[in-house]
C-alpha cells in the first residue's frame, strides 16, 4: 500500500518526458504468488532532450530481479531500484537502446485490484490510471505511446485461455503442461490501456462485418455456465459497432474484439484496446436475474467502452488533467447511442436526474473541481461525476452551439488531426473552431472553471407594444480555491408557449444573440426583447437541459401547471411538474388548492395515453430525499424531509386511488419478457403506481401478490422494495425476503439487489440490519460489488438511517472505510465521498459527521487515495 507522500501534481508543471518507449515486449510467466514479468523496452531519447538526463521509471511495490541494457547486465552501481522507482543515472548516449527488466509480482496478494491480480482463479489486469507500474517499471504516463507485443505463459490446465491486446499471432505448447500465446497490438497506446487475462473461462462468440467489409471476431468470456447471460451484451456490442460507423464514421480496426467479465473489479469496465475488461454486473443479464435498469446499463456501458476505441484509445490524453477529453466525450457518445436505441426524451430526463443527484452536489461542496482539474494529489479520485457527466454536458453544449452538422465536421477534423496522438482539451476545441469558424474561447471556461452557474430570470409583457421582455442575470458561485468567477457562455434553449400550447413565432429580437431557439448568454446581465407577442406567453426555459445550470425564475405556479400539461418539449414538460413537486416539498406548502392541483395533474399524467409509459413513470416519481435536501442547501433534517415526502405521496395516492388501481390493473402483462424500451416503460409505470398504492389499505397484500406473480426480476425487485420499505415488519415482507434469498442465494449479483433493498429501508433501525448483513455468508468486504451494494448504498441512498441524529450511522461507516482501506484504498476513498455534503446538515448531525471524518483523517498511514478525499472534505 502506498501511503500519502503529500505530492501535488499541477497542470502548469507538465513537461514532456526526456525519453520515449516506442516498442514494448512483455513476457509473463504466470504464477499465483510469484509471477515473473520480463519487459524488453526500446528506449528512445526525445529529440531535443537533455543528453545527460537520467532515465527514471515509475514502479509501485515491485521487486526487481534483473536489469540489462543492450544485452549487458548492469552493475548495482549503475542504477537505483526501490519498490516505487528505478533510476538509471547514465543511460547510453545513443538515439535508442534496449532496456531489459525482470520483475516479480504476487497476483494473489494484490487486494487493491490494480495491476495484475487474481479473481476467482483467473489472472486479470487493471492499469488505469497508474496500475501498469505495479507490473513492471515504466514511464507510466498517458503521453508515452508504445507498440506492444505480449507473450503469456501459464499451465494449460489452470489457464487454457490467454488473452491480451491486439491480434493473436502465435500459440504453442511448452514443457511440463504449460502453453503460451503471443499477442501483438499494432496501434501505439499508453500503458494504462494494457490488458491481460488468463484463466479457465467460458465464451460466447460472434462475428461482425464492418462497413468496409472486414470481418471481426467477437468474444465475450465469462465464468463457465454463464455464457447464455452474455447474449444481451453481445447484441449491444454489435449495435454499438454499427452505430459508431453510421453516426461518426468510426470503423473498428483490429481482427478481434474481446470482452472479459470478472467479479472482482474496482470500476464498471475498462476500455483496453481490443480487450475490454468488465465488472460482470455490466455483462450478465436475463429476465430472471436482471432488472430493466440493468439491461439499460449493460447496453450503455458496452457502448461506452467500445466507443473509447476512437475517443480514448486511437486518440488518448496527453496527461491525466485531460481525462475529460476521453471520458466526457465518450459519455456524450454513449448517451446519444442509448437515446437512439430507446427514447430520447426519457433518456435525457434520466441523464439530468443523474447529473443533479451526483454532479451538482460535487460542484456545491468541498470536492468541487473543474471539468479539467488544475491540480490533484491522487488521480484515482478524479474519476468523478464532474469529469464524466458534466464533461458530457459540455460536449453537448458544443453541439447545441454549432448545430449537428457543424459538430460532426468538428469531430471529423479532430479524428483526422489527432489520430494516434495524445491530445489536450485545447486540441479538441481548436478542431471545432477551425471547422466552424466560431470563437469558443469564452465557452472554454466550462472546462476550466468549477461551479454550477445560475441564471436569475424575470419577465414582463407589454400588450400595447406586443413585446415580451426577458431579463437574465448570470452568476457563478464561489468554489474551493476559486472565489472570483468569470462569466460563462451559456446556450439557453427556450420557447414562448401560447394558450393553445404552441410556441409563438416571435418577431425581431433585441438585446442578445438568439438563434434557432437558443439565447446565447455571455454577459452578467441581458435584457432580451421579443417583438410581435400579442399575449403573455408561458416561458419554457433550458429546453432539453441545454446547459448544466440552475434557474431562479420569477414564475407563477399557474405557468408551471400549464407547461406541465402543454409544453411541446418533453424534458421541459417533465421539469415543470418536477419543479412543482419540489416546491411543494421544499416550501412545505399547505394550501389545499395547490395540493389538489398537484394531485389532479398526477392523475392526468398517469392516464395520458399520448405519453410514453416510461415518461409517465419518471414524471410521477417524486423528487428523492437527496434532491430535496440539495434544494434546501443548509440545516437539513433528513427525518423531516422523509416525512414531507411520504405525506405528499400519500395525498397524491389517496386523491387518485381509483384511477391508479385501474391503470395498475390495465398494465398487467402476461406475454414473453422483452428488455426493449417500450416493455420496460410499461413495467416502470406499473411499478410506480404500485409504490403509490402500497401505503393505502390493502397495500401490503397488493405488493405481496405482485411479488408472487412476478415473472421477471424488474417486477420482483420492485415488489420486494415496496414491501421492505413500507411494510418491513409485516409477515408479507419477511416472507418475500426469505423467498428471494432462497431463489437467488447462489447468484451474487442478484443478491446484491437483496442487500441494496434492505440497506435503503428508511428508519433508524436499518443501521442494525446493515450491521447484521455484514455477517451474512453472501457478503464479503473483499469484493467491491458487495461493499457498494450494502455499505455504499446505505451511505448514499438512505438519508434517514445513515444520518441518524446520534451519529451512529457515521461512526459505523467510518469504521468500515478504515477496515477496507488497507486492502483496497481506491474503494475506501470512493466510499468516503458519501460525506461530502456534511456541512449542509443541521448542527447536531453536522458535528457528528465531522467527528467521523476526523476519525478517518486521524488514522495512521492512510493511503494517498483516502487522505486526499478526507482532507479536501474537511477543508
Amino acid at each position: 500500500m502506498r501511503t500519502d507522500t503529500g505530492q501535488v501534481f499541477r497542470l502548469e508543471d507538465y513537461r514532456p518526458s526526456d525519453y520515449l518507449i516506442p516498442k514494448t515486449s512483455l513476457t509473463f510467466r504466470l504464477h499465483p504468488d510469484a509471477t515473473v514479468v520480463t519487459a524488453d523496452l526500446t528506449i528512445a531519447r526525445r529529440p531535443g532532450a537533455d543528453r545527460h538526463s537520467p532515465l527514471i521509471l515509475d514502479g509501485d511495490d515491485l521487486v526487481l530481479k534483473a536489469i540489462s541494457i543492450d544485452g549487458a547486465l548492469l552493475p548495482a552501481s549503475a542504477y537505483q531500484a526501490t519498490p516505487d522507482q528505478l533510476i538509471v543515472a547514465s543511460p547510453p548516449d545513443a538515439p535508442t537502446f534496449r532496456l531489459r527488466l525482470e520483475t516479480e509480482v504476487s497476483p494473489s496478494a494484490n487486494s487493491a485490484l490494480m495491476g495484475l491480480f487474481r479473481t476467482n482463479g483467473a489472472y486479470c489486469t487493471q492499469c488505469e490510471a497508474e496500475g501498469f507500474r505495479r507490473i513492471t517499471y515504466f514511464l507510466d504516463r498517458p503521453d508515452i505511446l508504445s507498440v506492444y507485443t505480449v507473450r503469456i505463459e501459464a499451465p494449460k490446465r489452470e489457464a487454457p485461455l490467454l488473452l491480451s491486446n491486439g491480434n493473436r499471432q502465435e500459440t504453442g505448447e511448452l514443457a511440463d503442461g504449460w502453453h503460451f500465446a503471443v499477442w501483438h497490438d499494432p496501434f501505439p497506446k499508453p500503458s494504462y490501456l494494457f490488458a491481460l487475462v488468463a484463466g479457465d473461462l467460458g465464451a460466447m462468440h460472434d462475428m461482425f462485418t464492418t462497413a468496409s467489409g472486414r470481418r471481426v471476431e467477437l468474444g465475450i468470456y465469462v465464468e463457465h455456465g454463464k455464457e447464455p447471460f452474455a447474449a444481451y451484451a453481445m447484441d449491444a456490442l454489435k449495435r454499438s459497432m454499427r452505430w459508431d460507423e453510421e453516426v461518426y464514421g468510426c470503423e473498428y480496426d483490429l481482427d478481434v474484439f474481446n470482452i472479459v467479465a470478472v467479479s472482482d473489479f474496482n470500476m464498471g469496465a475498462m476500455e483496453n484496446k481490443g480487450l475490454n475488461i468488465f465488472n460482470d454486473k455490466y455483462v450478465l443479464a436475463d429476465e430472471e436475474t436482471a432488472t430493466d435498469a440493468d439491461f439499460a446499463n449493460i447496453e450503455a456501458i458496452i457502448a461506452h467502452e467500445y466507443f473509447h476505441n476512437w475517443t480514448g484509445n486511437r486518440i488518448t490524453c496527453r496527461d491525466w488533467f485531460q481525462l475529460c477529453l476521453k471520458e466526457g466525450l465518450t459519455v456524450f457518445r454513449d448517451h446519444e447511442f442509448s437515446a437512439d436505441q430507446r427514447s430520447r426524451p426519457v433518456k435525457r430526463i434520466a441523464e439530468v436526474r443523474t447529473l443533479r443527484a451526483h454532479q451538482f452536489p460535487e460542484d456545491q461542496g468541498p470536492l468541487a473541481h473543474p471539468v479539467r482539474p488544475r491540480r490533484y494529489r491522487e488521480i484515482n479520485n478524479f474519476y468523478t461525476a464532474t469529469v464524466y457527466e458534466k464533461g458530457s454536458e459540455v460536449v453537448r453544449m458544443i453541439r447545441t452551439i454549432l448545430g449537428p452538422e457543424g459538430f460532426r465536421q468538428g469531430m471529423d477534423l479532430y479524428f483526422q488531426r489527432h489520430d494516434g496522438q495524445a491530445a489536450t482539451i485545447e486540441d479538441f476545441l481548436k478542431a471545432f473552431e477551425d471547422a466552424s469558424g466560431r470563437d469558443l474561447q469564452q465557452f472554454a471556461l466550462w472546462y476550466h472553471q468549477a461551479g454550477t452557474p445560475n441564471l436569475s430570470i424575470s419577465t414582463a409583457h407589454d400588450a400595447a407594444k406586443r413585446e415580451f421582455v426577458v431579463e437574465i442575470e448570470q452568476s457563478v458561485p464561489p468554489t474551493p480555491s476559486e472565489a472570483r468567477k468569470r462569466m460563462m457562455h451559456i446556450p439557453l434553449a427556450f420557447g414562448l408557449v401560447g394558450r393553445d400550447g404552441k410556441d409563438f413565432e416571435h418577431g425581431p429580437v433585441e438585446g442578445a444573440d438568439v438563434e434557432n431557439g437558443v439565447i446565447h448568454v455571455r454577459k452578467r446581465r441581458h435584457v432580451v426583447r421579443f417583438a410581435g407577442i400579442a399575449e403573455r406567453p408561458a416561458l419554457s426555459l433550458n429546453r432539453g437541459f441545454s446547459a448544466p445550470i440552475t434557474l431562479t425564475v420569477e414564475q407563477k405556479p399557474e405557468d408551471l401547471f400549464f407547461l406541465a400539461r402543454h409544453d411541446s418539449d418533453a424534458f421541459s414538460r417533465w421539469q415543470a411538474y418536477n419543479s412543482l413537486l419540489t416546491d411543494a416539498l421544499v416550501a412545505a406548502r399547505k394550501q389545499a388548492a395547490f395540493a389538489a392541483k398537484l394531485a389532479d395533474l398526477a392523475g392526468v399524467i398517469a392516464g395520458d395515453a399520448s405519453l410514453e409509459h416510461a415518461f409517465r413513470a419518471l414524471a410521477l416519481a417524486l423528487p428523492g430525499e437527496a434532491d430535496i435536501a440539495r434544494e434546501m442547501a443548509r440545516d437539513i433534517d433528513p427525518d423531516a424531509i422523509f416525512e414531507r415526502r411520504e405525506a405528499l405521496a400519500r395525498m397524491i395516492a389517496q386523491s387518485n386511488e381509483a384511477a391508479f388501481r385501474e391503470h395498475y390493473a390495465a398494465l398487467a402483462f402476461q406475454g414473453r419478457f422483452r428488455p426493449d424500451a417500450a416493455s420496460a416503460g410499461r413495467r416502470a409505470l406499473r411499478n410506480t403506481l404500485l409504490d403509490y398504492l402500497a401505503p393505502l389499505p390493502g397495500g401490503a397484500e397488493l405488493a405481496s401478490r405482485h411479488f408472487v406473480d412476478a415473472t421477471n426480476m424488474t417486477d420482483r425487485a420492485a415488489a420486494l422494495t415496496v414491501l421492505v420499505h413500507r411494510h418491513g415488519e409485516t409477515n408479507e415482507a419477511k416472507a418475500a425476503l426469505a423467498a428471494f434469498e432462497e431463489r437467488h442465494g447462489a447468484n451474487p449479483l442478484t443478491m446484491d439487489k437483496w442487500l441494496m433493498i434492505q440497506a435503503t429501508a428508511p428508519g433508524a433501525a436499518t443501521l442494525d440490519k446493515v450491521k447484521t448483513l455484514t455477517r451474512h455468508p453472501g457478503f464479503t468486504m473483499s469484493n467491491p460489488n458487495r461493499v457498494r451494494a450494502l455499505i455504499g448504498t446505505f451511505a448514499t441512498a438512505n438519508q434517514t438511517a445513515f444520518n441518524r441524529p446520534d451519529g451512529a450511522g457515521y461512526d459505523f461507516f467510518a469504521g468500515v472505510v478504515l477496515e477496507i482501506e488497507p486492502r483496497n484504498p481506491q474503494l475506501a476513498a470512493r466510499l468516503a465521498t458519501a460525506l461530502r455534503s456534511w456541512r449542509s446538515l443541521e448542527p447536531v448531525r453536522r458535528a457528528k459527521a465531522r467527528e467521523a471524518l476526523q476519525r478517518i483523517a486521524g488514522s495512521d498511514d492512510l493511503s494517498a487515495d483516502l487522505r486526499d478525499i478526507v482532507e479536501r472534505t474537511l477543508a
